[in-house]
């Protein structure tokens, strides 16, 4: 669920686990009704307000992924991603429902691919949601007992929630990264301008699904299933052997993919040949590949082969149409952009109060910041001369994919004595 972010990153899956222990949930309905004299039916889930059409949101875009402002029970404001991967609602930490008295129907234990148990969480039902010109009544919200996931430390922003089916479910979605808007249609008011094109889409246990040709390494087409996941960062990840083909390219980086529940996700960074999607096509496009972790079943049962994040999705103005099977595509400002990835081996997250501290998560072997000694834990004082606590966590970021070859000038701070150090983005693949 949360991947070219994590540096959050470049890669930031937010939760591939996470997913698969939810594939097996059923969205939750709870109808909320009060009988009596003056009897009125409550309308369950989200309605665009005062009769209108579509409704504009703009949304924050942290390393391709999409935040926008929700309201939760009339009281307390938060920030949401938009993830076609999630069937129900999340919040990531119980104390924020706490603050408004809210009810768990269940407690529910959170496992991990290795069958231990890693977080509770709490099913909660007629919870009401309010977005920018939209209401939603009824809704179930799954909550974790605890931070987990560390959205805001790994993002540099605060982040909440997680927001998925019951808004592609209810309308259809266009999404422009360029602005940073997403539109919201009622279903029988949309309409798609000739200028998009029109790939058809399968909706599977909620989920999204497109076929795509790869080409691994040489000119041999691979027709593969994909799954689109607007939670994902990255821009392509793959199942090594999930079919004929689909292998590791020989030049490729052991680095850390991502954070799920689980923990860290690690793998290889590669690059592949080609990606078409219908007539788009692209060339070396970095793709992840997790390792260690069996996702076995859930390419047995969706017959997946991977998945197409935020990288992808942001070379285009995607809009999702659950209920015509349709996936409309026009090019993005973004589309020729050539697909990058973090040269430092610095992934790094955010910490304190306001976030302003940023500190070394983990250095990949072999990298240009592993050989001059930067270590995990490490503080990033500051980059080229710009003080940290001025830059946001994508700007720190930034940095490392900047441009082959560029010296970067750090003071770091290890136990409390400072050091500089210096030294180039460096591209292996």
């Amino acid at each position: 669920m949360i991947g070219k972010l994590l540096s959050f990153r470049y890669f930031f899956n937010m939760s591939w686990d996470f997913k698969r222990t939810f594939q097996t949930f059923l969205f939750l309905f709870f109808c909320a009704a009060s009988f009596g004299q003056n009897y009125r039916p409550q309308v369950i889930g989200f309605r665009l307000d005062d009769g209108r059409k579509k409704v504009d949101i703009p949304f924050e875009n942290y390393n391709n992924l999409i935040i926008i402002p929700v309201l939760l029970n009339n009281s307390l404001p938060l920030k949401f991603i938009v993830d076609t991967g999630v069937t129900t609602a999340i919040l990531t930490e119980r104390a924020l429902t706490d603050l408004l008295n809210i009810n768990y129907d269940r407690k529910i234990p959170i496992v991990g691919v290795d069958g231990s148990r890693i977080v509770d969480a709490f099913v909660a039902t007629n919870v009401s949601m309010k977005l920018p010109g939209i209401t939603g009544r009824g809704h179930a919200l799954l909550v974790l007992e605890e931070d987990y996931l560390q959205l805001k430390n790994y993002l540099g922003t605060e982040v909440h929630g997680i927001l998925g089916y019951e808004i592609f479910s209810r309308f259809i979605v266009k999404i422009n990264y360029d602005k940073k808007i997403i539109t919201l249609y009622e279903p029988n008011q949309f309409k798609p301008k000739k200028k998009y094109t029109a790939i058809p889409l399968s909706i599977e246990e909620t989920k999204p699904y497109m076929n795509a040709s790869l080409y691994i390494n040489d000119s041999t087409e691979i027709t593969t299933k994909l799954m689109i996941d607007t939670g994902a960062s990255h821009s392509l990840l793959l199942h090594e052997g999930s079919k004929e083909g689909i292998e590791i390219p020989e030049r490729k980086v052991k680095t850390n993919l991502g954070r799920g529940l689980g923990g860290d996700i690690n793998g290889y960074l590669s690059r592949i040949e080609k990606l078409e999607i219908d007539n788009y096509k692209f060339t070396k496009v970095i793709s992840s590949f997790p390792k260690g972790m069996s996702f076995s079943d859930v390419i047995e049962r969706t017959g997946r082969q991977g998945t197409a994040g935020g990288g992808v999705l942001s070379k285009f103005v995607p809009i999702l149409d659950y209920f015509n099977s349709k996936l409309y595509l026009k090019k993005g400002r973004h589309y020729k952009k050539k697909f990058e990835y973090n040269m430092s081996g610095i992934e790094v997250k955010a910490v304190g109060p306001k976030l302003k501290i940023i500190e070394v998560h983990s250095v990949r072997e072999n990298s240009p910041a592993k050989r001059i000694g930067i270590n995990p834990g490490d503080t990033i004082l500051s980059i080229n001369n710009h003080n940290t606590q001025n830059l946001k966590l994508n700007e720190v970021n930034a940095f490392f994919r900047s441009k082959e070859g560029r010296k970067l000038r750090m003071i770091i701070q290890r136990d409390g004595i400072k050091f500089r150090k210096v030294f180039r983005l460096e591209k292996i693949l």
